[in-house]
């Protein structure tokens, strides 16, 4: 724009020049002439002004030419530059094109990426759920295959049957013989008057073997089972340690049981319901010391006897049961006369045992029980019914002879509870008149008055357990246990005491030790030593490893230690006390 301003400028310019000039052309030739002269007079000849305007046209001609040149020069940069610029804009057009067409190409790659990668992820859970499909199916085959190479149970119809139980070889050793088995009689270890009290005794044995089968099946409106166990503590007129050990088998339990909803019913021969439980009322739920005498524990309830048992569960935890069980009498006196009777020795035609005494019982002990199973630890509590009778005659004859029921009973409370995630603490506690028999050490429930009718005894029996599972393969244990029984006595009619532990009775003899009663070797010494027990107590410490514990069942091996005392009431010559020293082995294999 400024050369084209410029190129006017110069046209302005040469324009009013011509006119001038022109002006001055027209002046007379007569002034002319004189100007002429007058110049040429003083200064040298210059050119004309038709020159000079002809010189100054070319000098604007060629300025102008310049200018013009420079102008076209700069019009052509400037159609470069917009030619350039709309080859930049077409480029710029063509490149946002091409980035549109780039960006939709690159998202519907996207698009496709992610339908890929969701298809992939689709393949890849269908991949994994077949994958644990296959796992699951070769697990259900290869536990149908272990099922059939390695049956828990044996199927006959529609029962299934499960064998259990298991083969042992154990021995016990006793400071002070008491010529039994590995079932110890708590109340007859010998007081120091005894010639067995001054000798050891080592009893090996496989008598504690115990087979058991459970067979159970379903039914429309409920299930029903039954279980049988037993082993060989009983002896039958050829059984004998010199020979062939010919025990006799005997049964331990042996039991139907129907369940339906909340409710079982039980029937035969069974741990009593007074024996602490593991879990709710059930029978095999027994919480028996991990002990391996026959005769659990000093201070543990129990009994194996027929009974009918009835369980409803209030709710999962909480469990009532109760339970018709048979009763027998432990019976123990003093001074007593011949005026009284309430049972009688077995009688061989009908099938009971002519060595052993019977009771003629009224009626059933009537035992009921709650349990509390609030998911850690296990609780009891529970009360007890006996009726005792007797015939008595009162004048020591028929003619006023008469029947006397006496009334006992008791309460059983029980706890266990994981104090730490593999140790058990629990307390045990029976007491009540006439529990004495429900008691390891089997002390009495009754006594009997100067006049025949009988007398109820005070018992009481604790028991307060440790056991603790570092692993699978290894069980510790702890127990002690203490069983009491009160004394009772009366003043007869021939002025002497009557009943069991009166202080007149005699301890002398249960002191110093007596000589042989015969030249047989059998017959050691007893001195006359009353002793009636007031109190028998046992601490044991123990273990127990399974060095396998697979399909193939279980080998356990285990020890224990005991140490028992026995105290008696005082009568003439002092109160006796008696201890003893039980070491236990035990080998057991037990059926998978």
């Amino acid at each position: 724009m400024k050369i084209q301003l410029r190129i006017a400028t110069v046209v302005a310019l040469l324009a009013a020049f011509t006119s001038t000039v022109q002006a001055q052309t027209n002046v007379t030739p007569k002034q002319k002439a004189t100007t002429t002269h007058s110049k040429r007079s003083h200064k040298p000849a210059q050119p004309s002004l038709a020159e000079q305007v002809k010189e100054m046209r070319e000098q604007f001609q060629t300025e102008l030419d310049d200018l013009k040149a420079k102008l076209a020069a700069r019009d052509a940069q400037i159609d470069a530059l917009q030619t350039n610029q709309q080859s930049a804009l077409h480029a710029a057009e063509n490149a946002e094109a091409k980035s549109q067409a780039t960006a939709s190409q690159v998202q519907e790659n996207a698009a496709a990426v992610t339908s890929v990668q969701s298809s992939y992820n689709d393949l890849k859970t269908q991949a994994e759920s077949v994958t644990a499909s296959i796992q699951q199916v070769q697990k259900t085959a290869d536990k149908i295959q272990r099922s059939i190479d390695e049956p828990v149970a044996l199927h006959y119809r529609g029962v299934t049957i499960t064998p259990g139980g298991f083969l042992a070889g154990e021995a016990i050793w006793r400071q002070r013989a008491l010529n039994s088995d590995i079932y110890t009689n708590y109340n007859a270890t010998p007081f120091p008057g005894a010639g067995e009290a001054h000798t050891s005794e080592f009893v090996p044995t496989a008598r504690q073997s115990r087979p058991n089968v459970l067979i159970a099946g379903k039914i429309p409106f409920g299930t029903l089972a039954g279980f049988l166990e037993g082993d060989f503590l009983a002896a039958g007129s050829s059984s004998n340690n010199l020979q062939s050990n010919s025990y006799a088998f005997r049964i331990r339990q042996g039991w139907g049981q129907f369940s339906t909803g909340h409710v079982k019913f039980t029937g035969g021969q069974m741990w009593t319901l007074l024996t602490e439980d593991k879990k709710s009322a059930d029978p095999g739920q027994e919480a028996i010391p991990l002990t391996y005498d026959n005769n659990p524990h000093v201070g543990f309830t129990w009994v194996r006897q027929p009974g009918f048992r009835m369980e409803y569960a209030i709710t999962p935890k909480l469990t009532a049961a109760a339970s018709l069980e048979n009763s027998q009498y432990q019976f123990l006196a003093s001074n007593a006369t011949n005026n009284f009777f309430f049972g009688s020795a077995g009688a061989a035609p009908g099938l009971n045992n002519p060595l052993a005494n019977y009771t003629d019982q009224v009626a059933p002990d009537v035992i009921a029980k709650l349990t509390f199973d609030p998911g850690r630890g296990h609780f009891e509590l529970g009360g007890i019914a006996r009726f005792f009778r007797d015939r008595y005659y009162p004048n020591g004859t028929s003619a006023s002879a008469q029947n006397d029921t006496k009334l006992g009973g008791g309460f059983v409370a029980s706890a266990k509870y994981p104090v730490l995630k593999k140790l058990d603490v629990g307390v045990h506690l029976t007491a009540g008149d006439g529990t004495g028999r429900y008691g390891a050490s089997l002390l009495p429930d009754i006594t009997v008055h100067p006049n025949g009718t009988l007398a109820v005894l005070r018992n009481a029996q604790g028991l307060f357990s440790l056991e603790a599972h570092p692993n699978k393969n290894l069980d510790l244990f702890g127990y002690a246990g203490t069983e009491y029984v009160q004394r009772d006595y009366y003043l007869g009619p021939t002025g002497k005491l009557v009943g069991y532990a009166p202080p007149t009775a005699s301890n002398v003899g249960c002191f110093a030790e007596s000589t042989p009663t015969a030249e047989t070797g059998y017959a050691p010494g007893v001195g006359a030593c009353v002793g009636a027990t007031r109190d028998v107590a046992e601490g044991t410490l123990g273990w127990a490893y399974r060095f396998y514990n697979g399909p193939a069942g279980k080998l356990q091996y285990g020890f224990a230690y005991s140490y028992l005392t026995r105290e008696a009431w005082t009568g003439v010559g002092g109160a006796p006390k008696a201890t003893n020293n039980l070491v236990y082995t035990s080998f057991r294999y037990f059926i998978p």
